[in-house]
């Protein structure tokens, strides 16, 4: 039995499928999900040969230090934003050996929203060593913390199978 609902699931044991068979390896950086992401592609089996780590960096200073996001992109945009999302991405991906990697930078809530970045906000990015880069901003809405964080899996696994 899974932790994940059977969605997540299936999601996580095709990429383990395809990118073993391709010989990829993917690295995660999270905020709002807490490793969730990485956790769903370990629970599947034969995982060892598709995760090579992941950054759990929920705080500015653990962006800046485990990533290389810049103070001055914090300052100027806030950790929730696409130019944040973008650094953490690049971070993950060059302080790593993967091919491929993922980072979310969002407010799951209940609090902490505002008006200009609502609860529901999440700022994801996925990157390739090829220079492929896909950013998506999703507006879930204040449909609670843990549905925020499993529509934020979803869209990360999905933006792993596109970047491919």
């Amino acid at each position: 039995m899974s932790l994940f609902p059977a969605d997540i699931t299936s999601m996580a044991e095709n990429i383990i499928r395809n990118f073993t068979a391709a010989g990829l390896m993917v690295s995660t950086a999270e905020s709002c999900t807490g490793g969730l992401i990485a956790g769903a592609l370990t629970e599947i089996s034969g995982s060892s040969a598709v995760v090579d780590r992941g950054f759990v960096t929920y705080t500015n200073v653990a962006k800046m230090q485990m990533l290389g996001v810049h103070e001055e992109t914090l300052a100027h945009f806030g950790a929730v934003s696409e130019e944040t999302a973008r650094q953490m991405v690049h971070g993950a991906l060059f302080r790593s050996r993967a091919h491929l990697a993922v980072a979310v930078t969002g407010i799951a809530g209940p609090g902490g929203g505002s008006p200009e970045k609502p609860v529901g906000l999440v700022h994801l990015a996925a990157k390739s060593r090829s220079g492929k880069l896909v950013h998506r901003k999703m507006l879930y809405g204040d449909i609670g913390r843990t549905d925020v964080r499993l529509a934020t899996i979803r869209t990360a696994l999905q933006m792993l199978i596109e970047i491919v």
